[in-house]
């Protein structure tokens, strides 16, 4: 796996999440000769300049055809290979949803698909581009793993991680080039266990993908305040940490934060943990709106959303402690 350090884990947070995959695809494949990358025509979109240039037969581009995508990487697992295959988040999920239920769901193969651009990054191509449903969507799928890295660093340990566990995985990328870095340093990566950032006492923020760095922000705001938080990167939406959800369950307020559809999220799989604990305490859930935006650039597409830290703050201040 590439070294980390934190020279380089500013450098890849610069690149942005499209071109870190593009060079941990490069580096997996230069490893692992059972890895394949492919693309709906979105090679470059991809980050994938290098491997096309260096690899160019193993790199394969179906063109504007995500359902034959999956079902090309599907009877490309059946051979014993590990594709690796990406698109615009709702492209890779609910263009081709019925392959991916079949192939990657019902046949359990082992096809890794990675969305691109999900959340609200892709910016002014407006909603048709949006990643607003992909995990809701994804995590109905018996057999899936669903992770969502918090930042470059953790895009590199995912897909090493997803490459040598057995079965399908959905990658779902978020945040642009210039993101926060949450990870300066090497650090324990394992799917299906949470990592706690920060320890505290009054409330639990429960975040995921891009929100992680902004739960981070609420953090030192809420302390400025007096108010002592837990910050927790779910890293992994399916299969969830429910012992890390269970750790907190006596806080006063668990806060879910993500960049997608307040349904069906993480804060939805976080209150069906909750909701099998008789002593539970509030929840808010904050993510994107029920209902289709206008489009602008990332960040006021955060800020209208109010996925700004002062407005989570706001939030969780209106609420009783």
């Amino acid at each position: 796996m590439l070294d980390i350090t934190e020279k380089k884990a500013k450098q890849w947070a610069r690149l942005g999440p499209r071109a870190v995959y593009g060079l941990a695809m490069l580096d997996l494949i230069e490893r692992n000769d059972r890895v394949y990358a492919l693309s709906a025509d979105l090679g470059s979109s991809s980050g994938l300049q290098r491997v096309m240039k260096t690899y160019p037969e193993r790199y394969l581009n179906v063109g504007i055809a995500e359902q034959n995508l999956i079902g090309i990487a599907a009877g490309m697992a059946k051979e014993g290979l590990i594709p690796f295959a990406s698109s615009f988040a709702p492209f890779i999920t609910l263009r081709c949803a019925d392959q991916v239920r079949m192939n990657m769901g019902y046949m359990c193969l082992n096809i890794k698909t990675v969305g691109l651009g999900s959340g609200v990054s892709m910016g002014y191509l407006g909603n048709s581009h949006y990643g607003l449903e992909d995990i809701a969507v994804m995590r109905a799928i018996p057999n899936l793993t669903i992770l969502s890295p918090a930042d470059c660093t953790e895009l590199v340990k995912a897909v090493d991680a997803a490459a040598q566990i057995e079965g399908p995985v959905y990658i779902r990328l978020t945040g642009i080039p210039g993101m926060p870095i949450v990870y300066s340093h090497d650090y324990e990566y394992m799917i299906g266990n949470a990592n706690i950032l920060r320890e505290g006492a009054h409330i639990a923020l429960i975040a995921t993908g891009s929100m992680v760095a902004v739960a981070l922000q609420v953090f030192d705001l809420l302390k400025g305040r007096g108010i002592s938080s837990t910050v927790i990167d779910m890293h992994t939406i399916k299969p969830i940490d429910s012992k890390v959800i269970e750790s907190v369950k006596n806080m006063k307020i668990i806060v879910t934060i993500e960049e997608h559809s307040i349904i069906g999220g993480l804060g939805s799989a976080v209150s069906e943990c909750l909701g099998e604990f008789s002593n539970r305490p509030k929840l808010i859930r904050i993510g994107l709106p029920d209902k289709y935006l206008k489009a602008g650039d990332y960040s006021y597409m955060l800020d209208q959303c109010g996925l700004s830290a002062n407005s989570i703050v706001d939030e969780v201040l209106a609420k009783e402690l």
